[in-house]
């Protein structure tokens, strides 16, 4: 019985992603294709691998024993690629990052600049996904790194089948329209204001409710939206107040939104989210490890361009 690996590939994707159609994309093939290397997978080994009795494709029992061992022939080409570049002390290939526009604009693009210097053989490719999806992604092997945020009233994505490591606090302000008449000196005064706000889901959403329920007042929600450009461009319009991280006020022009003194508004954590190596080694991958060391540098640098920003005119009563 002559085997080839290949083919394992596609049977192992087929059976992480369940169907012919989500492995051809990860594989960058057509459904032909991967249906002609499925059936030649099963010449070679005179077993019917696929159960096509069903309308959606699943394994059968023979299938799925063989997709097990693929997945194991899997981490052993990870560990031998791990062990390869300690010898050759060379970092190469491909590296998956899912974030945010925020981070993409202000992290990964400076990480990328310092990544091509450092290690230009090193190849960031990056995915504009978050939130579920991203995590699914990341599962099932299509990205490497996941930069995750969450409001830190909440406790940190904690599975036994994932890593995650703190890159950033990114503190929350208060945000309203520049010639706002009566600006709000207390948490007690945002009670009849029309709020911009984030998607329950988003950490902005999540702490506009935290705040809601500390407070004791029910927000107007006028506008609900998910990204940090349209909300600002509606805070600057006079459409609302709203919660942003201090990050993505660098997206917008100095004095195009009044930055409240309101204090204690908490903060939203990024992080940095890896599969946990199932190797013998245990150890991560070095390729990512360095891509996740460029992407920790790029946010410790932030400091400085924040600290503009998040000076207020005068200093209001929490």
């Amino acid at each position: 019985m002559d085997i080839d690996p290949r083919r394992l590939r596609v049977l192992h994707e087929v059976a992480r992603r369940g169907g012919v159609m989500r492995a051809a994309e990860a594989l960058h093939l057509t459904p032909s294709a991967v249906s002609q290397q499925l059936a030649q997978l099963e010449r070679e080994v005179g077993l019917a691998l696929i159960d096509r009795s069903q309308r959606s494709v699943s394994l059968t029992p023979a299938g799925r024993v063989l997709a097990g061992y693929a997945e194991r022939v899997e981490e052993e080409l990870l560990e031998a690629r791990r062990e390869l570049t300690r010898f050759t002390e060379r970092l190469a290939g491909p590296v998956h990052i899912a974030a945010f526009p925020t981070v993409i604009t202000h992290v990964l693009v400076p990480a990328m600049r310092e990544l091509a210097v450092r290690h230009p053989k090193i190849t960031p490719i990056i995915h504009e996904i978050y939130g579920q999806p991203a995590l699914q992604e990341l599962r099932m092997g299509a990205v490497d790194v996941l930069i995750t945020e969450q409001d830190m009233g909440l406790p940190a994505l904690s599975q036994p089948s994932l890593s995650t490591r703190l890159l950033y606090v990114d503190e929350y302000r208060i945000v309203l329209p520049p010639d706002w008449p009566d600006p709000p000196r207390a948490f007690a005064d945002l009670t009849e204001v029309p709020w911009v706000a984030g998607e329950p889901s988003q950490a902005t959403g999540q702490a506009l409710e935290r705040l809601a329920g500390l407070h004791g007042f029910e927000p107007r929600r006028v506008h609900v939206i998910t990204e940090f450009g349209p909300t600002l461009a509606l805070v600057a319009a006079g459409h609302g107040v709203a919660i942003v991280p201090a990050l993505a006020l660098l997206d917008v022009p100095e004095g195009e939104v009044r930055v409240s003194g309101l204090r204690d508004v908490g903060a939203r954590r990024l992080d940095a989210v890896t599969r946990v190596s199932r190797t013998r080694s245990g150890e991560p991958d070095p390729v990512q490890a360095v891509v996740i060391g460029a992407i920790e540098e790029a946010t410790a640098a932030l400091a400085t361009p924040l600290s503009g920003r998040l000076r207020t005119p005068e200093p209001l009563d929490s």
